[in-house]
């Protein structure tokens, strides 16, 4: 039997899931989940408007019931979900609530196993109390620190006889390995409800699922620390700072010209003003693809240049952020270096020697430390913790692929901003 595709409709608005649903079925999807948030915002309304739409595909509710097993069942059944999903960290009491229920209303119980201490014992208890399958989830957070939930898939096909569902960032290379590893329902979330054709998407899933080939897509992945360089060139300031909750960039600093992109390690240097000792000999200190930050009091004389410039190319430093002034911005420019500052000035001070080297920075009181990643583009210049620099990346390629549906959205529509995101739904209410 061929493993099932479910899409996963994690939206928080009723109308942009089912024009996605809408897409997803014309490429194929098989069954079509009302994912947690989306219940949360629509209610069971949701799986009802699904159910009557799409009477051909199995409606999924995605509960994430933990108490009131039966009578959560029941609602959801009722509204027309075909699988109800539970979480299999809820009491043995629930759990076979919601399985008795489920045998009561037809619906097939599915047990999500996100949190699951023991997720083979767990797997085998549901199994034996009567659930259709159970759901190896890597939850969004997980997948943001860049975990993946393909080895636990495989230890519970060996270990189990229960069926098995995979979720947690899956997309078009990945899903071969997950049908591979035991897989007989796929859900699949970000790689197709994020994607400009969702039909498109889901076609090409299935089409990888079918053949057994991955189909290379440059998006909806999640990194690991080895690719956080490569994830940071691609998203913008503005994505990192959004990944950070709206994370404030470093105050006042600017790109020398427009078109400038910046992506490194902090090579951290503190100096008094106009002292330009400390700056030049980081570039001795720094390796390739590194950023030099210098933190210079935000005031001049110019404690940075062109032969300064010449000597951080000649080892390849990636850039530099200085927190004061920077000077030859004309021969910078024509260098085509990227380097951001707070000032331009002519003057020069001088080579006194004072301050250090890779040690902690304050940047008008945002931190920067030694091997901290440096972000910089036409907006400003964000600091990503080396602590969160996973995590942070995963979430700003997340924004961004989302930014890239609701672009299509609003082209495809003909229509705004305010209309598509319904604006006025959500804005912030004050108390």
């Amino acid at each position: 039997m061929s493993a099932i595709l479910q899409v996963a409709l994690d939206f928080a608005d009723g109308e942009r899931a089912m024009k996605l649903a809408r897409e997803a079925v014309a490429g194929g999807a098989q069954w079509i989940e009302a994912g947690t948030p989306l219940i949360k915002s629509e209610g069971l309304d949701i799986v009802r408007r699904l159910s009557q739409e799409f009477p051909g595909q199995t409606v999924v509710a995605d509960m994430k019931t933990m108490d009131a097993g039966r009578s959560e069942v029941e609602m959801a059944a009722k509204a027309g979900a075909s699988v109800v999903h539970v979480l299999g960290v809820a009491s043995d009491a629930t759990l076979k609530e919601a399985v008795e229920a489920g045998r009561n209303y037809g619906a097939q119980i599915a047990v999500d196993l996100v949190g699951v201490t023991d997720p083979v014992r767990r797997a085998q208890q549901v199994g034996a109390w009567g659930a259709h399958h159970v759901v190896v989830h890597c939850g969004i957070d997980q997948q943001m620190a860049g975990e993946s939930p393909f080895a636990l898939l495989r230890t519970l096909a060996r270990d189990t006889d229960v069926m098995l569902a995979v979720a947690g960032g899956i997309n078009s290379e990945t899903v071969v390995e997950a049908v591979e590893a035991g897989a007989e329902i796929v859900i699949v979330g970000g790689a197709i409800t994020k994607a400009p054709d969702a039909r498109e998407a889901t076609a090409r899933i299935l089409e990888a699922m079918r053949t057994r080939v991955p189909a290379a897509t440059a998006l909806y992945k999640r990194t690991a620390a080895d690719r956080v360089r490569e994830v940071l060139r691609v998203v913008s300031t503005a994505n990192v700072s959004d990944a950070g909750h709206r994370m404030a960039p470093l105050p006042g600093i600017r790109p020398l010209s427009p078109g400038m992109r910046l992506v490194g390690r902090a090579v951290t240097v503190r100096t008094y003003p106009g002292d330009w000792s400390k700056p030049v000999q980081a570039i001795d200190v720094a390796g390739p693809g590194e950023v030099i930050v210098v933190d210079a009091g935000g005031v001049g004389p110019a404690v940075w240049g062109e032969l300064a410039t010449h000597s951080a190319m000649q080892k390849g430093v990636a850039g530099v952020v200085v927190d004061g002034a920077i000077r030859d911005t004309a021969e910078i420019r024509a260098l085509a270096f990227p380097a951001f500052s707070r000032l331009v000035q002519p003057n020069a001070g001088e080579p006194r020697g004072l301050g250090e080297i890779n040690v902690p920075i304050q940047i008008q009181g945002v931190l920067v430390e030694p091997g901290d990643w440096i972000v910089g583009d036409d907006d400003g210049v964000m600091v990503v913790p080396q602590a969160r620099a996973v995590e942070l990346a995963n979430y700003a390629m997340d924004c961004l692929e989302r930014e890239n549906r609701i672009r299509q959205e609003i082209t495809g529509g003909r229509t705004t901003l305010g209309k598509v995101t319904e604006l006025l739904r959500w804005e912030t209410r004050t108390k």
